[in-house]
């Protein structure tokens, strides 16, 4: 009899069946009460009507008689089926798997088995397992609160489709009723199956107290301690009920808890099923029926039992126990997970020293997991329901992360000598376990044919197990000896059975260690998962994210921190293929936790870092020279008496004296961020991947990511820039500070193995685009706007003048006070200090904005050589003519100085060699096409190494290319009549003096010579024209005007007459077309000789 049924099969096949089931009721509850998620006409006010009707209605709703109230339901009835269909049939998968239940219940009973988890473990633990998940299922449906409405929804939309109701709603509608009040009705339900589930209980009392013991006596018996018996430690870790000992604590005590709430019979007449009840009811305050929905066992058996005759002392007992409980519970699941932590360290320890001893210390290691499990999965049930009492710091753990951090260790230790167990059980399985299950084979006085034939099958696969199959790859699945282990359990577990396991205890507790060590050879991974899986932590996403944010202020947890993404592995594991919809989702919600604590422990290693880098260029920025000051004062002041330090004067400390210290125990910040930083790094370094689902995640990348975005935003926050005062930081001191920054960030390469050339060779390229990664301003969008709208506008003003001696800017006096010393940041130093920083591709933005300016300074000349066209045609023609030059001069407007103003920003003298040997080139006879060639050269050439004088040319060439030919050539000749017309006015301005320090004048016009040269190569080899032809052309009208200077010795325009004489010398020597010979031809070389001599005689220059 017992074999026709298949009671194993039909547990095992129910069992799956049932988590299928309450992930999908789960699923539906879930929905329904998130407004965001729930069926959109649940929400319309147009269906109010109609739900208020069906669920007052409910089951017998009169489909045909209230067409009025159901009127919106026949409108939408299309849809309603569509979106109802999947809950709909999900209820009858309830019904269905209720029938399957109750009639496998019926058939255990009449086959009057026996339960004993100690010898027919499988069986009893299934048989128990099928009872909590539909007790759990038939809960959860009486929590869907619109459980009425959707059915009857249906069913109405149905009939109105189709003309009759569904087949199953009758019986579905009644056992919604039925179930209004679950605990009742199960009860009843559960009352002739009282035996076999007291049974069942009753044999945890071999396992329950024995594992509920406190943390004392663990410590006292050195639970689970290798160290403990040194001698002993190769033995095998072996017991009469090996797969009892990491049986879930939370599993037996929700089997005890809704075991005898359904069964309660015997709690009044039978004592050890009492002090069972008892001690389960004294582990805590709620237990898990799926996820985060909990079932609080005082209250609900307190209301229970409040209604039952007899019942007083058990309340009683109840109200005891929830005492017991906030009184001692808390401080209770703390020392124990306290002697976890010690445990798991040293097993962790142990074996990634010697991998060997995972095989003989195997359950070792699946009880660790097993206990640690348990008592997370108790802290976070509890977590969010603390009991009122005087310490509610008991629920939380502090030191949470480093319980997670080795459970995740050992997982991976597990993974990665999955070898080692695998050839020492096998050999254990052929060699000793065949043997010893033979031997005990033959001595059984009966063994039943069916029996017989599955022992003999044990023995013979058993025996043929060797290592050579190991060598050769093959692969084992040994899952079928343990379902016909699962098979012989039920067949000599029923009443009248010619072999009764429960005569034989021996046998027994041989074939439940032999189906242990088989899943060492192939199961290891499902027995991971059962011994520790923490996927509950997703759907506890206050309580996760508390403990991660707990831990990371903690300084001593942040090394273990890493164990909060790799938990985030675990959350595949809570989907079922019968709810396939929440599987995006909970992916989802995995993929965004374990990022989400990726950056944070990324962000915190990059605080770490950079503020070591901070300190490391602060000592670096005490050794620039601008501090030498006074340490060179004080050596030159030595050998005098030595002043008294004045009151609140801070003593100065030579660089260095930071390193100096008397006492090792003196703890420096400097101290705290390196041991910050090896903990964090530590942290990193114990996980190379993580595996989320099908995504690998890189937790190094995180860290990279991280640090590149704070790297970048720390070198702009070092420019200091304040547009309103014009601050700014040295180009050469953010240089020295970016290479203090860049070496310390090398010393995290000593903790982990992380390409930081590769990482600062990234920022540094971001720095010399305008916008970084991130889409934010860089050094050389700063140091750009600071030079062009700062330093040029002042020199526009006449506020700076550049100087071709010392080769920079150089403030002028004035009665105002300068915001910076221009001389600071325009030298040599600082320029080349500049372009390290912002590199070629800076360069040419910072040249790109430049030629903005200069083309709309182009765009002024053109206008006023446009209206002024008339007089400047006929200067054109009569310049030797100084009668008439005379008249016409005064027909010119007095905008000259505007004519000038885009000379300040040609400055750049400081990669001019390469141009002007290129330049050197070009010869009065070359030809206009090789001229023309020759110039675009130079403009490629020197825009790869970003010249702004090349690019000037390349702005006004291709100006001038986009207009008509014969009209730009025309403007062109009389934009240089205009030019050389204006030059006598410049002596009228005090800045036209020529300074011998500076070697130019106050007002940059000596900056001319180069622009005139430039603009003129520029526009006459776009035109096809000789440019000699028409500089000389410039030479004569520009001497003729000059010269006149000569004969008003009195006026106001001559005072700075000698000063501009020497514009023509170096508009002379700065041009390739033009010699000395052909300036002294229209020139006066003896007026050049004695203005140089007066204006070196106005301001003699002393050395020394």
């Amino acid at each position: 009899m017992a074999y026709q049924q298949k009671l194993a099969e039909k547990l095992s096949i129910l069992n799956d069946r049932g988590r299928g089931v309450l992930v999908r009721t789960n699923y539906i509850k879930k929905i329904c009460s998130d407004p965001k998620q729930k069926p959109a006409f649940l929400t319309d006010k147009s269906m109010e009507s109609a739900m208020k009707y069906i669920n007052k209605k409910f089951p017998n709703v009169d489909y045909r008689g209230n067409s009025q109230q159901l009127s919106a339901v026949h409108k939408e009835k299309s849809e309603v089926l569509k979106t109802l269909t999947n809950f709909y049939h999900s209820f009858i998968d309830i019904m269905e798997f209720r029938d399957h239940v109750y009639e496998l219940l019926n058939t255990v009973d009449a086959c009057q088995c026996f339960f004993d988890i100690t010898v027919n473990y499988d069986f009893t633990k299934n048989y128990l397992d099928l009872i909590i998940t539909y007790v759990s299922v038939i809960l959860l449906l009486s929590r869907i609160d619109d459980r009425k409405v959707l059915v009857g929804m249906y069913n109405c939309a149905h009939e109105m489709s189709n003309g009759s109701s569904d087949s199953a709603y009758p019986r579905l509608g009644q056992m919604l009723l039925e179930y209004e009040n679950p605990w009742k009705k199960m009860t009843e339900e559960f009352g002739p199956h009282t035996k076999a589930v007291t049974e069942a209980l009753l044999s945890l009392q071999q396992i329950y107290p024995r594992r509920n013991l406190p943390a004392e006596q663990w410590r006292n018996a050195q639970m689970l301690s290798l160290l403990s018996s040194a001698p002993t430690m190769l033995n095998p870790a072996t017991c009469d009920t090996m797969l009892c000992e990491y049986l879930s604590m939370e599993t037996m005590e929700r089997w005890i808890i809704i075991g005898f709430l359904l069964c309660h019979g015997s709690l009044n007449t039978h004592q050890p099923s009492q002090d069972l009840w008892k001690s389960a009811l004294r582990s805590g305050l709620c237990i898990t029926l799926i996820r985060d929905e909990l079932l609080f066992f005082h209250k609900t058996t307190e209301d229970f039992f409040d209604n039952m005759k007899g019942y007083n002392k058990r309340i009683a007992d109840i109200k005891e126990s929830r005492e017991y409980v906030a009184n001692n519970s808390g401080p209770f699941h703390r020392e124990r997970r306290q002697y976890l932590r010690n445990i798991l360290k040293e097993l962790t320890m142990l074996i990634t020293d010697e991998p060997g001893l995972l095989g003989p210390k195997a359950l070792y290691v699946f009880m660790a997991l097993s206990f640690s499990r348990d008592e997370v999965c108790w802290l976070i049930r509890h977590s969010e329901n603390i009991p009122k009492t005087k310490n509610p710091e008991d629920y939380v753990d502090l030191n949470i992360a480093e319980l997670l951090f080795y459970v995740e260790k050992l997982r991976i230790l597990v993974h990665r000598f999955k070898s080692v167990l695998l050839r020492y059980h096998l050999l254990y399985l052929a060699q000793f376990d065949a043997l010893a299950l033979n031997d005990t084979m033959q001595n059984l006085p009966v063994c039943p044919e069916e029996e017989s034939i599955l022992m003999s099958y044990f023995v013979s696969s058993l025996s043929s197990m060797s290592v050579k199959q190991v060598e050769s790859g093959e692969q084992f699945d040994l899952q079928g000896m343990r379902l016909d282990w699962f098979r012989l359990q039920a067949y000599t577990s029923v009443a009248k059975a010619p072999l009764s396991l429960r005569d034989y205890p021996a046998l027994a507790r041989l074939m439940n260690m032999i189906a242990f060590h088989t899943m060492m050879i192939d199961n290891v991974e499902g027995l991971l998962e059962e011994t520790s899986d923490l996927s509950i932590l997703c759907f506890y996403p206050r309580v996760f994210e508390k403990m991660f944010h707990q831990c990371n202020d903690d300084i001593q947890e942040q090394k273990y921190l890493i164990s909060f993404p790799q938990v985030c592995s675990h959350f595949h594991t809570s989907t079922h293929s019968m709810c396939p919809e929440e599987a995006p989702m909970l992916e989802k919600r995995s993929l965004t936790y374990c990022a989400s604590f990726l950056d944070e422990i990324s962000k915190q290693a990059c605080d770490v870092l950079l503020e070591l880098c901070a300190e490391q260029r602060n000592l670096s920025d005490q050794l620039l020279p601008k501090h030498s000051a006074h340490t060179i004062s004080r050596v030159r002041n030595k050998t005098q008496k030595k002043q008294v330090a004045k009151k609140g004067e801070t003593p100065s400390h030579k660089p260095g004296a930071e390193s100096q210290r008397k006492d090792r125990f003196i703890v420096t910040n400097m101290d705290k961020l390196h041991l910050a930083l090896t903990e964090l790094c530590w942290s990193f370094h114990n996980c190379s991947h993580i595996l989320v689902w099908d995504h690998v995640i890189i937790p190094m990348e995180h860290l990279l990511s991280q640090l590149e975005v704070r790297l970048n935003r720390s070198i702009v926050n070092m420019v200091n820039y304040n547009q309103a005062t014009l601050e700014i930081t040295r180009p050469s001191e953010l240089l020295v500070s970016i290479r203090a920054y860049v070496e310390s960030l090398h010393m995290i390469s000593r903790y982990i193995n992380v390409d930081v050339t590769r990482l600062v060779k990234s920022v540094l390229l971001q720095q010399t685009q305008p916008l970084d990664s991130m889409g934010d301003q860089t050094i050389t969008t700063l140091y750009t706007n600071w030079y062009l709208e700062g330093l040029l506008r002042q020199a526009s003003s006449g506020m700076i003048t550049h100087s071709p001696t010392m080769q920079t800017f150089m403030n002028q006096p004035t009665e105002q006070q300068q915001s910076f010393s221009a001389q600071e940041y325009t030298d040599i130093s600082e320029m080349q200090a500049l372009a390290e920083l912002i590199g070629p591709y800076g360069v040419l933005f910072l040249r790109e904005n430049l030629m903005w300016h200069i083309t709309s300074q182009i765009a002024e000349l053109k206008k006023l050589v446009i209206e002024n066209m008339d007089a400047l045609v006929q200067i054109r023609s009569n310049f030797d003519k100084s009668d008439q030059m005379a008249a016409l001069l005064k027909k010119l407007p007095g905008k000259w100085k505007r004519m000038l103003r885009f000379v300040y920003a040609l400055h750049c003298p400081f990669i001019m060699g390469p141009i002007e040997c290129l330049q050197d080139l070009i010869t009065p006879d070359t030809d206009i096409k090789v001229c023309k060639s020759i110039l675009f050269y130079i403009f490629c050439f020197m825009t790869s190494i970003c010249s702004n004088l090349t690019g000037i040319n390349y702005v006004i060439y291709s100006c001038v290319e986009m207009s008509s030919a014969d009209e730009e050539y025309k403007l062109a000749c009389l934009l240089f009549v205009y030019i050389a017309v204006s030059l006598p006015n410049l002596a009228m301005d005090q800045g036209s003096l020529y300074s011998r320090e500076h070697g130019g004048h106050a007002n940059n016009i000596h900056c001319l010579a180069t622009a005139i040269n430039q603009l003129a190569a520029a526009l006459f080899t776009v035109h096809n024209k000789n440019i000699e032809e028409h500089l000389k052309e410039f030479l004569l009208i520009a001497s003729s005007a000059l010269l006149q200077l000569g004969q008003n010795m009195e006026r106001l325009e001559t005072r700075n007459r000698d000063s501009v004489y020497l514009m023509l010398h170096l508009i002379v020597e700065e041009s390739p077309f033009l010699t000395q010979d052909m300036l002294e031809s229209c020139f006066p070389y003896v007026l050049l000789r004695n203005a140089y001599r007066d204006v070196y005689k106005i301001a003699p220059i002393t050395l020394g």
